[in-house]
């Protein structure tokens, strides 16, 4: 049960206010009503009982009805109980009716002290009423004395256990009122905790989708790079060939054949990369096939030795694996054909390790810089050949010095290809 004291001076004005308020001054008044009715004939007693009843009135409107601040004063409003049972006492000892007076005091007991004090009150005023009940009583002998205090015992347990039990009742509704505020917490936290989350995975999609247009992009570029600018510079080389060899008509059909072919090349890779096929050798061959295919046809194109060297065992690389070394290869055989220069014989190393595969390439060109600005080829080559290989958890060297000749080595994990079912 919600007494006063725990209820605050908010809970008091609106639930309980309205019925101490106004109760306990009705009652007085109907009971006032009454001993005059009853002692109209006896003026000298009728004015001691209604001198009480006033001295009750002002008592509750000066410790309580007018001071709202000091019902939350546990102190003050024990005396003003106390003094408050002591006149009924005293009331229902000299009139048995004024027992009916009794509510009021159970309903200050029970409200404005607070649990376990309560019970001395609720006593008290349970003592009051047991008193009024036994008016008729001798109390003059021990059967009556007796028959008073089984009075008294009647009127006070049930009040007493009432009191617990509504304090039972009390401590259940606070309980459940403390779990339903945390449940309603609990639920605001996590429509909050929802609400963020549903933004961060918006903000992570957003991000993946930017991601995956860069990556795309990254792709693309390093696609271009490697088939259609590659190709177009090969094309560019053997028309400026012919040209030079106009005189040669035989020399002249070669280079022109040659810039055909590497046409016919660039534009069926370009279309393979578009739609992220891989390249054409790798369709019909492993990739030691593959790049020794590679490299014999730059060879018969620039007229340069390409000798391929296979060690290891050869096996089955994931696919991605494989393209990435084989445009590594095509890469690196390109930056020779443009920038080494007078070259007299190229390298290609293929090496098959137990948790490694590396590719090695090789000139004895004119070398150059690796710290320069840019690189060999302006910087996207190198570049793409190291995204391609960094995206496969591998490393790419470069190791150049002027008029040192250059190497390029990759190395990629050995891991098998995906099965799938």
């Amino acid at each position: 049960m919600q007494n006063w004291q725990m209820a605050g001076s908010a809970g008091w004005n609106q639930r309980f206010q309205p019925v101490v308020t106004v109760v306990p001054y009705v009652l007085l008044a109907v009971l006032a009503a009454l001993t005059i009715a009853f002692k109209h004939n006896r003026p000298g007693s009728l004015a001691i009982d209604l001198a009480l009843c006033a001295a009750a009135a002002l008592w509750s409107l000066v410790l309580f009805t007018l001071r709202p601040e000091w019902r939350v004063r546990i102190g003050v409003m024990g005396v003003f109980l106390a003094g408050l049972i002591l006149f009924g006492l005293v009331m229902v000892l000299r009139d048995p009716w004024f027992g009916f007076y009794t509510p009021a005091l159970y309903i200050y007991a029970f409200w404005i002290i607070g649990w376990p004090r309560e019970l001395y009150f609720i006593a008290g005023a349970a003592v009051v009423a047991g008193t009024a009940q036994s008016a008729g009583l001798d109390t003059g002998s021990w059967v009556g004395r007796v028959e008073y205090l089984a009075v008294l015992v009647v009127n006070i347990a049930p009040m007493c256990l009432l009191a617990w039990m509504g304090e039972i009742g009390s401590r259940y509704y606070n309980s459940r009122e403390a779990a339903l505020r945390e449940a309603r917490e609990a639920n605001a936290r996590l429509a909050a905790a929802l609400a963020e989350n549903t933004t961060l995975q918006e903000r992570l999609v957003e991000q993946a989708r930017a991601a995956g247009v860069l990556d795309e992009r990254a792709r693309m570029a390093r696609e271009i790079h490697d088939t259609l600018a590659q190709g177009l510079t090969g094309i560019v080389t053997q028309l400026q060939a012919a040209e030079h060899a106009a005189d040669d008509p035989a020399a002249w059909r070669r280079h022109h054949a040659a810039a055909t072919a590497l046409a016919r090349e660039s534009l069926t890779e370009a279309r393979r990369s578009v739609n992220e096929l891989r390249p054409e050798p790798l369709e019909t061959g492993r990739l030691a096939d593959a790049i020794t295919e590679v490299a014999a046809k730059w060879s018969a194109r620039h007229s340069i030795p390409a000798q391929v060297t296979v060690t290891g065992e050869t096996r089955t690389m994931r696919p991605d694996a494989e393209v990435a070394l084989l445009r590594t290869a095509q890469e690196a055989l390109a930056n020779v054909a443009k920038h080494a220069g007078t070259v007299t014989r190229v390298g290609l190393t293929l090496s098959y390790m137990d948790q490694q595969v590396a590719l090695d390439v090789r000139d004895d060109g004119r070398g150059f810089d690796p710290t320069a600005r840019g690189g060999r080829d302006g910087g996207f080559g190198l570049v793409a050949m190291r995204q391609r290989i960094a995206a496969l958890s591998g490393t790419l060297q470069i190791e150049s010095e002027v008029g040192g000749g250059t190497g390029i080595s990759a190395w990629l994990p050995a891991e098998a290809p995906e099965v799938r079912s």
